[in-house]
């Protein structure tokens, strides 16, 4: 029988080859545990109840978010007016500063409510909305925060909305371009759930430091009381992955919305491994903030539960991946070879 010599050349790229697929094989648990691509924070909105049904401080959100393994904190404003009617707005912002340094964890942003609507159609009392949220600029920018999440109430119709937000979101990100912070949307209801709409109104404002903070839920467009920020939904937009996939493009921040949780620990309403596909496709690999907002489990198990969502969702997105990088080195070995 005939000897088959091999070039050197050829051998050498068949081993190389080789000890690359093998070595692949080995350490892809590993490369899994490293392949999270994201930081996790933990929205203040999940412990609400402890706030404001059982009346406990909210002072307490670091101590609770560091004992629960997460690294960043977004704080959440109106769980604080008791303690800023009390204290002072200077004292509290302080006192956060204090306390998120004392127990080393990274201030993420600040979602603002309660302060006017900055798509309002009546620009006097827009112009009121920005003066009053430029306060929280300011405590974000002493919190280290890079951002603050708003809303954008104030009209349902399609024209007036775009214009008056426009309005109110480029000047209050003038003013908190000068302090270095973002000023976030969010799909948080009425049209700002649109994320057609919500996009081109981003587009028109145009500024570096105005983005989004896409979250997996959030989608109702239209309530059944149509002047009701809040309540009964009577129409979602059609399509969350989709909407997820436009705000991603201006995103510098993402919320991970959980209401409740099948007997595997996934998301009844939302494939959390489709979500999370999407934002690491568009390359972010900034803060993850888990939001929990149902009612079946209390707040520490829901949020434990959205937490392990998240993480296995990134394991199962980064084995496939290492899956795939194995069968292509696989591919190439075999097209050498023969």
């Amino acid at each position: 029988m005939d000897s088959i010599i091999i070039p050197k050349s050829k051998t050498f790229l068949m081993l190389t080859l080789l000890f690359l697929v093998l070595s692949s094989c080995k350490n892809e648990e590993k490369k899994i545990e490293k392949d999270t691509f994201f930081k996790l924070s933990l929205a203040q909105w999940s412990i609400h109840k402890y706030v404001l049904n059982e009346q406990k401080s909210p002072f307490h959100f670091a101590f609770q978010a560091k004992k629960m393994g997460f690294e960043g904190l977004e704080y959440v404003s109106q769980l604080y007016t008791k303690e800023i009617e009390k204290l002072g707005f200077d004292v509290v912002i302080d006192s956060l500063k204090t306390i998120s340094e004392k127990e080393k964890m990274q201030n993420v942003l600040i979602m603002v409510d309660n302060e006017g609507d900055l798509a309002d159609p009546d620009e006097a009392k827009r112009d009121e909305a920005v003066e009053k949220h430029k306060r929280w600029v300011d405590a974000a920018a002493k919190l280290g925060c890079q951002s603050i999440r708003v809303n954008t109430f104030g009209s349902n119709d399609p024209d007036i909305w775009r214009a008056a937000v426009v309005d109110g979101l480029k000047k209050l990100s003038t003013y908190a371009a000068t302090k270095n912070i973002n000023v976030l949307c969010e799909n948080h209801g009425w049209l700002s759930s649109d994320a057609d709409k919500l996009m081109v109104a981003i587009s028109d404002v145009n500024m570096e430091n105005c983005g989004t903070l896409p979250d997996f839920g959030n989608w109702c467009i239209k309530r059944k009381d149509k002047n009701a920020k809040w309540g009964d939904c009577e129409e979602v937009y059609p399509d969350k992955y989709k909407g997820i996939e436009l705000m991603m493009s201006a995103a510098k921040a993402v919320s991970a919305k959980s209401y409740d949780f099948d007997e595997a620990g996934n998301e009844t309403t939302i494939d959390y491994v489709r979500m999370l596909k999407i934002v690491k496709n568009a390359g972010y690999t900034g803060f993850i903030g888990v939001e929990y907002e149902g009612s079946r489990l209390d707040d520490t198990a829901g949020i434990k539960a959205t937490k392990n969502l998240l993480l296995k969702a990134a394991k199962e997105l980064s084995l496939k991946a290492a899956k795939e990088a194995n069968f292509i080195s696989s591919r190439q070995l075999r097209i050498i070879s023969y």
